[in-house]
């Protein structure tokens, strides 16, 4: 049983290709400056590691705090959303999307002193998150950006595939799904509003930027109260090819085949499609999809 003064710590010494490994030891020391006893959860899988961090937050620590990239941050998501547990960030990851829509500062050792005073201080930033309703009835929450088009079956492929290995196997994803290319007839409500449309691309933001800095929802503020939903019309390989760039600027959204909405519950569904959030795999579509202000507090 730990104490309410704990400060619980989900760390993925794999994130960001083990390149943060070695910090970790200093990230525990600084966060330790907040007096309070620091503890690092032991999980073997991500199904463990939602299932520890289930545990720390119904002891009732003061803090959990995710060392990571945005799978790590997504598993613990699950644990702290709407329990008022302050939840700390501390980037070691490959994209460190949310940490990027949020502040959070992107220097590991930065980020867990901030985390440190903010529990000093008292304090914390109240934070919208996603809330997400499968057809099972079955809740996930998630941080940055829900992918729903072109680029979840990228991923889906990419997760299929046993070589290669690393970044490389979703470049080969990419070729080979950009080839088999279609459009998809989209069933899309926004509070109650029919938005239905054929097309490539749907992704629905709680922050901007998804795949490590591609600023899909550029005008996304997750503590507006709203979701930010982009949606692309049907485009052919070329114009694919072309718009790709202009998404690390957000430049995309001025585009006459993209279009942009902002809703508090967005409704959606196509036949094939597993939506990814967080870059992980979710559930089979169709999805309902609720910004619920406030349900995180965010020490930084």
């Amino acid at each position: 049983m730990s104490s309410s003064d704990d400060i619980a710590v989900l760390a993925n010494p794999r994130a960001g290709r083990g390149r943060h490994r070695g910090v970790l030891p200093a990230v525990l020391e600084r966060l330790g400056a907040a007096g309070r006893t620091v503890r690092l959860l032991e999980a073997a899988s991500a199904e463990d590691a939602e299932k520890v961090c289930h545990r720390a937050v119904t002891d009732g620590v003061a803090a959990l705090v995710a060392v990571g990239g945005d799978g790590t941050v997504h598993r613990a998501l699950q644990a702290v959303a709407g329990t008022g547990t302050g939840f700390g960030l501390v980037p070691a990851g490959t994209g460190n999307d949310f940490a990027a829509g949020t502040g959070v500062p992107s220097d590991p050792l930065s980020a867990a002193e901030a985390i440190a005073a903010a529990l000093r201080d008292g304090r914390d930033r109240s934070l919208d998150l996603a809330r997400v309703t499968t057809t099972q009835g079955d809740v996930r929450w998630f941080g940055a950006v829900l992918a729903a088009g072109f680029d979840a079956v990228v991923n889906e492929r990419a997760n299929r595939m046993v070589w290669p290995r690393g970044p490389r196997r979703y470049d080969l994803a990419i070729v080979l799904e950009t080839a088999r290319l279609r459009p998809r007839s989209y069933t899309l409500v926004l509070d109650g509003v029919d938005r239905s449309f054929d097309g490539v691309l749907a992704a629905i933001g709680n922050t901007s930027s998804y795949g490590g800095g591609l600023r899909i929802c550029p005008d996304a503020d997750p503590a507006d109260g709203l979701l930010d939903v982009v949606v692309a019309a049907p485009l052919g390989r070329r114009e694919l090819v072309r718009l790709k760039p202009r998404l690390r600027r957000g430049t995309h959204v001025t585009d006459p085949l993209v279009t942009s909405y902002r809703a508090r519950e967005v409704r959606i569904d196509t036949p094939g499609i597993i939506g990814y959030a967080d870059g992980e795999r979710l559930a089979a579509l169709p999805l309902v999809i609720s910004c619920e202000p406030g349900a995180l507090r965010l020490l930084r």
